[in-house]
């Protein structure tokens, strides 16, 4: 009898199912099996207060950091759990929450981003600088094509990115489908031999090159003891002055700017020249006088290095000064005693005191030469506490030019100088990535020549378009900085808007949950 019931009450669903399904084709039946039971993980309050716990261990979670929490007594009560969940659950959970396991995503580097002297660079003069030049350059789609349209300024400026990397001969890709028969293999130890590459690009034409091809601006650089040396400014100042003579010849009726990183060998100034970093404040015996210290160089100006393999030096005279007297009347200043000077030996260095005190400080013997241990802790705002600060501040010491802004003044360029620690305001960045990853596809190989083939074939891969993407990247990191947001809120912004060349207006007020997160 109950077997006879189940069979009629079979019959009478299906003939019910199937009538419906004539009246309307859409009414299908629906299999439920698996939906009476959930996972705990997917209630919003269980799922919230795993993830508050896992948060507050820090950036190095496990699994097994929900076993435990799970398998205290006072959580399980709270949560209604009779037991702690397996290690395999944990796992899956994991998953559920939005966790992977893999290697940390790196950003940009944060050590002086934010730095009071480099925010002031970057906001007073880099930022109002580049948006004067950029009305009058090209502007470029997220496709890679030219934007027409109205223009305040005739597009006459072409702006050329400069920037070394280096590439390594053992520097191949680490990851890859491995298959649990494979064994660990011997390989080549260290990075093999280097490579350093120097070059510009603009996205209006990509690496600096005569249209066709014969002449390029590009410099390789075998860097090390026994090859090309090491790379110095004056190798670069030869550098630009090459790849000024190319630009000049070949685009004629454009302004040329040179947009350069912020780095030692880029603001090199001319052996000997004025700087109060390190004088003394007295006069020095005349057996210690003060000299300033520079590198020898050869007939090319490359430094040259002794036996030892460290740098040669020598003492030179730090060149003359000058001021302006209180009438307005100009005056160079020999920071060394002339002959018959009672104060001092003839040719010793006068101290900052007497320097000060020619300028018309007449209380700079009674100044401090320092006011603290270090330089950069003198009084904020205050631009004659101590000698050093006072003669630091000097018309004739603040604008002492590098010898790259000379040559650049004497060949009619404009140069630019990066705030210092922004690689994402220089485009270059983003193509020697492009590149490198490439370059890291190469079949693996210790030659020399191996490594300048794959190093050029990877760099001439990178496309215009991509560059172009590139410029319109660095250029939103430009505009988030112009309104006011940090290095962390710019990165979020970029990556928000990627597919702009500037970034919308009111932003700013959808930035109150990433600042949560960072604050």
């Amino acid at each position: 009898m109950p077997s006879a019931f189940t069979l009629d009450s079979r019959i009478n669903s299906c003939r019910k199912g199937s009538t419906t399904w004539t009246v309307d084709r859409t009414d299908l039946p629906v299999n439920q099996f698996g939906t009476w039971n959930t996972s705990r993980i997917h209630d919003e309050d269980f799922s919230t207060e795993i993830q508050l716990h896992l948060q507050g261990i820090g950036k190095y979670v496990k699994a097994m950091d929900i076993v435990y929490y799970l398998d205290q007594a006072n959580v399980k009560q709270r949560l209604g759990l009779a037991r702690t969940v397996s290690h395999a659950t944990a796992k899956r959970w994991m998953k559920v929450l939005g966790y992977r396991w893999t290697k940390t995503p790196r950003g940009q580097y944060i050590d002086g981003h934010e730095r009071d002297d480099v925010v002031a660079y970057r906001q007073m003069t880099f930022l109002p600088r580049m948006a004067a030049l950029e009305t009058r350059t090209l502007t470029w789609s997220k496709e890679g094509e030219e934007e027409f349209g109205p223009r305040t300024h005739p597009a006459d400026v072409l702006m050329w990115r400069q920037d070394e990397t280096v590439f390594q001969a053992h520097d191949r890709r680490k990851q890859r489908w491995v298959h649990q028969s494979e064994t660990a293999t011997p390989e080549q130890k260290g990075e093999g031999a280097s490579l350093m590459v120097s070059d510009f690009i603009s996205a209006d034409h990509g690496w600096l090159r005569s249209p066709d091809g014969t002449e390029h601006a590009r410099e390789l650089f075998r860097p090390g003891v026994g090859r090309d040396g090491y790379w110095s400014s004056s190798h670069f100042v030869q550098h630009m002055e090459r790849a000024i003579t190319i630009a000049q010849k070949h685009w004629p009726d454009k302004k040329h700017v040179f947009v350069v990183d912020n780095v030692n060998t880029h603001l090199k100034r001319p052996d000997g020249s004025l700087s109060a970093l390190r004088m003394p404040m007295k006069v020095p015996k005349a057996e210690r006088n003060w000299f300033v210290e520079v590198a020898v160089t050869n007939e090319q100006g490359h430094p040259m290095f002794g036996t030892d393999r460290k740098p040669m030096k020598k003492k030179i005279r730090m060149t003359h000064g000058w001021f302006r007297s209180i009438t307005g009347v100009t005056y160079e200043q020999d920071l060394y005693f002339g002959e018959g000077d009672l104060r001092g030996p003839a040719h010793v260095f006068k101290g900052m005191a007497y320097i000060l005190e020619e300028r018309g400080f007449v209380n700079a013997h009674r100044m401090r030469a320092q006011c603290a241990k270090k330089f950069k802790d003198c009084p904020p705002g205050i631009s004659n506490c101590c000698c050093r600060r006072t003669l630091y501040n000097q018309p004739d010491f603040a604008n002492v030019k590098s010898e790259l802004e000379i040559m650049c003044d004497r060949r009619g360029v404009e140069l630019v100088v990066l705030p210092k620690f922004h690689p994402e305001l220089n485009l270059i960045e983003q193509v020697w990535g492009n590149a490198k990853r490439t370059y890291r596809m190469s079949p693996p190989s210790s030659s020399e020549a191996d490594l300048e083939r794959n190093c050029l074939s990877s760099l001439e891969a990178v496309q215009l378009k991509t560059i172009r993407r590139y410029s319109n990247r660095a250029l939103r990191f430009e505009d988030a900085y112009r309104i006011g947001l940090n290095g962390m809120e710019a990165a979020w912004v970029n990556k928000q808007y990627h597919g702009h060349r500037v970034i919308p207006e009111g932003i700013l007020r959808q930035l109150d949950f990433p600042r949560a997160l960072h604050n």
